[in-house]
């Protein structure tokens, strides 16, 4: 008898989405005797039961091609807005998969993903998921497939900033993706050649970083790259979201906990003008001219890179491959140069953050690179 298989992508798109949905159903019809149904735009889709048909003509072409052919939402089923209510639509979602007699559901995308399909697992079905997110930062994996092309995305407009820098003797601060983890800036201001490098995991100081800069200037170097997470803070900023967070936990009682919670939220949208009121800062102190470039949802777009193709059909295949064992409730990980299996309850709710002394850093500091953190 025929394995019943659901398919969604949840969350923020990146590429290889395609790729993974592609590796999952040709695996699966090819060789494991399954078949499939995917549910458009994210958990929403699975709650009202919008459906799409997965066979081999609807996988072709789509290796190369960038977001997801099911669409995708941040909805959550547990929290989900119908109505003009917050509604918890878990039941609904467990009528839908009975309804279509599937035998597993499979959920792909980052750490919200994550936790979303670990309630459905709760709630009595079994589930498989992929790791995607062009953040790095889903717990239990090397890797996950979406980062790579990000990465060579903001490296590339690193290196096209160079020159209008050098031209104008400038500061140019380039704002790369990452709210709590800095692999994305990270990588790509290694690779191009930033000068300073600000991200979550190391609180910086902005007149270290100024002093960078100006021993730069001293020494003839007429321009200079500043690469910025998102969600870098400074070292005052840090310390104040590390008391707030303080304060939740030792909260009293639930009123106490959502003030608390209030307050961070509060930080937490301020916050999203950090760099340009960093590259004002920066222009104040050192007295050059400063220019700030956003890249934003660029970094999402476009055709998966060969690594990400590659990486997003060996996490989609290992996954009919796990189906067919009659395995669920478990993360497909990406683990040296093989795929396994890890449980849910140990992915769920967990970051992958930059270590302080992981070999990116190490080598971008040998080369001189500044983290806002020492001289």
């Amino acid at each position: 008898m025929k394995k019943q298989v659901g398919i969604l992508t949840s969350g923020g798109d990146c590429p290889g989405l395609n790729a993974a949905i592609r590796g999952v159903v040709r695996a699966g019809l090819g060789k494991f005797n399954m078949q499939f149904v995917g549910f458009r735009d994210g958990f929403r889709g699975l709650v009202h039961d919008r459906t799409i048909r997965l066979d081999v003509k609807m996988l072709s072409g789509i290796l190369t091609d960038g977001g997801t052919v099911l669409g995708t939402s941040r909805d959550k089923p547990h929290r989900m807005p119908i109505g003009g209510k917050t509604r918890n639509m878990i039941d609904v979602a467990v009528e839908t998969y009975h309804r279509h007699h599937l035998d597993v559901l499979v959920c792909i995308g980052g750490g919200g993903t994550q936790k979303n399909a670990m309630r459905l697992q709760n709630a009595g079905l079994s589930v498989v998921t992929l790791p995607k997110t062009i953040d790095n930062d889903v717990a239990g994996t090397d890797t996950s497939f979406g980062f790579d092309t990000a990465m060579s995305i903001a490296t590339e407009a690193i290196d096209r900033l160079h020159s209008t820098a050098m031209s104008h003797g400038r500061i140019i601060v380039v704002e790369v993706m990452g709210h709590r983890a800095g692999w994305l800036a990270l990588g790509a201001g290694l690779a191009g050649g930033a000068d300073v490098i600000l991200i979550p995991e190391i609180p910086y100081e902005s007149k270290i970083v100024s002093d960078a800069i100006l021993r730069r200037a001293r020494a003839g170097k007429t321009f200079s790259i500043v690469a910025v997470a998102e969600g870098a803070m400074s070292a005052s900023q840090a310390r104040k979201v590390g008391e707030l967070a303080g304060a939740k936990e030792k909260a009293a009682d639930k009123a106490e906990r959502k003030a608390v919670s209030a307050r961070l939220d509060d930080f937490h949208a301020r916050h999203v003008n950090h760099t340009v009121e960093l590259t004002e800062k920066l222009e104040k102190l050192t007295q050059l001219e400063s220019r700030l470039t956003i890249l934003g949802h660029l970094q999402r777009g476009g055709s998966p890179s060969a690594m990400d193709r590659v990486l997003a059909t060996r996490l989609g295949t290992g996954c009919a491959e796990l189906i067919s064992r009659e395995q669920s409730g478990v993360m497909v990980a990406v683990r040296g140069d093989g795929v396994e299996p890890v449980p849910l309850e140990e992915v769920a709710g967990h970051k992958k953050l930059v270590p302080p002394d992981h070999p990116w850093i190490k080598a971008a500091r040998q080369v001189g690179t500044c983290f806002g953190d020492k001289i």
